[in-house]
């Protein structure tokens, strides 16, 4: 008899480390998200992540790297670009699911504060020192839009791979002048100031943001960008300078 209870308690006690093994297995804590978003969205990604309280690493770049990076298969768990045309590249290659748009944003020209060069308008740009994105970047493709429509031609002094590089430079004071988006006059803070151009409002650049395949947080990148869309998203996005769809 006491060997049967003793066996017993031992097969007891399998059990139960198996069954708790299991239910660690379940609830096994999940890694930091890697987050992708073009440049101009930095800050509102990380306050996102903070008030949704899901832990993540934002990674900001012009829009172009981060799809190349994520159709290279960089690890990363959501991506949200600064136009369409970008995305599709991502959605192409089936290296992200379907995407939806979060926000949308408009071509700027800013003058450092004070404006020493007195632009007053795109017909001032030939004689200034002007910064713009490169061309295969959204915010640099919204600049040679917004030059089309304004009947100019740009003559950059340099072309640099994302916004907040742009901005930078403008708000140093080593530019005259740059084209950059609407919620970088509000994020830059009172360092720069908005030149109106009567043509940026026709230019806009949709951003969509989708879950990446083959994550392996699929549901707590699906709760990030819930977070985007929902109320914490849409007021951060507000508060930034964006429209919201």
């Amino acid at each position: 008899m006491r060997s049967r209870r003793l066996t017993g308690a031992v097969v007891a006690a399998l059990l139960a480390g198996a069954l708790g093994g299991c239910a660690t297995g379940a609830e096994e804590p999940e890694g930091e998200l890697t987050v992708f978003v073009a440049a101009s969205l930095a800050e509102v990604a990380d306050r996102v992540s903070q008030e949704a309280r899901i832990e993540a690493n934002v990674s900001a770049a012009g829009s172009s790297d981060l799809v190349s990076q994520v159709v290279s298969g960089a690890p990363a768990d959501v991506l949200v670009t600064a136009d369409e045309e970008t995305m599709a590249r991502a959605v192409e290659d089936g290296a992200v699911e379907e995407p939806e748009i979060v926000a949308a944003n408009h071509p700027a020209l800013v003058v450092p504060a004070g404006n020493p060069a007195g632009i007053t308008g795109m017909d001032d740009l030939q004689d200034a020192t002007l910064v713009v994105c490169a061309p295969q970047v959204p915010c640099g493709a919204a600049a040679l839009e917004l030059a089309d429509l304004a009947g100019v031609e740009l003559d950059p002094a340099s072309e640099e791979p994302n916004v907040t590089d742009v901005l930078g430079t403008v708000t140093s004071g080593q530019a005259d002048a740059a084209v950059v988006y609407t919620s970088d006059v509000v994020r830059a803070r009172g360092e720069v100031e908005q030149v109106e151009v009567p043509e940026a409002d026709q230019v806009t650049n949709a951003y969509p943001a989708a879950v990446v395949a083959g994550t392996d947080q699929p549901e707590r990148a699906r709760a990030w960008l819930d977070a985007l869309t929902g109320d914490p998203g849409r007021e951060a996005l507000a508060e930034a300078g964006f429209d919201l769809p």
